[in-house]
């Protein structure tokens, strides 16, 4: 990984959105496919050290998803959304849900573009827009950071084998 792919994690303090952006050595329609393709979501996405299962996975305009992520005591962590649009290979906007919180109605609109860049790269920016302030402050203190910077390394490395 070169310094160039190193994810960066944006929140204004006071605004209710986080933008993530990153760079990958990879073509776009390969970095797409790792978002859109069950077979490799499954191998990048989550921290490390937790399994996931996919129940649902349909990415197309309309579909939903959810899939659990299991640690090694056993503890499950359940998320879901819809896809509102599934551009390939330029964009997926969606809502995403964790259900691990006591009250309902935490959900986040967000929006991953992939942008071309020379070189045969992609820069992925990525906008999570939340309900509230709160909940924004909320998801930055569960250790989200962690939890992106392991998936996106990843992510970089499946990509890396994938081109060999």
């Amino acid at each position: 990984m070169t310094k160039a792919n190193l994810t960066k994690i944006t929140a204004e303090p006071g605004k209710q959105e986080i933008i993530i952006t990153r760079e990958f050595d990879a073509p776009r329609e390969l970095v797409f496919k790792a978002f859109t393709d069950p077979e490799l979501y499954t191998q990048w996405l989550g921290p490390r050290g937790l399994t996931m299962t996919l129940e649902t996975f349909e990415p197309r305009n309309g579909g939903s998803w959810r899939y659990i992520q299991k640690d090694a005591e056993g503890n499950e962590y359940a998320f879901h959304g819809v896809n509102h649009e599934v551009l390939s290979p330029e964009r997926i906007i969606g809502t995403f849900e964790f259900e691990g919180l006591p009250e309902k109605g935490h959900v986040i609109l967000e929006t991953a573009r992939f942008e071309e860049l020379p070189g045969n790269r992609t820069k992925l920016t990525s906008q999570s827009v939340f309900l509230s302030v709160v909940d924004r402050d909320g998801m930055l203190q569960s250790g989200m950071e962690e939890g992106v910077n392991d998936s996106y390394n990843h992510l970089d490395e499946l990509l890396e084998k994938l081109q060999k």
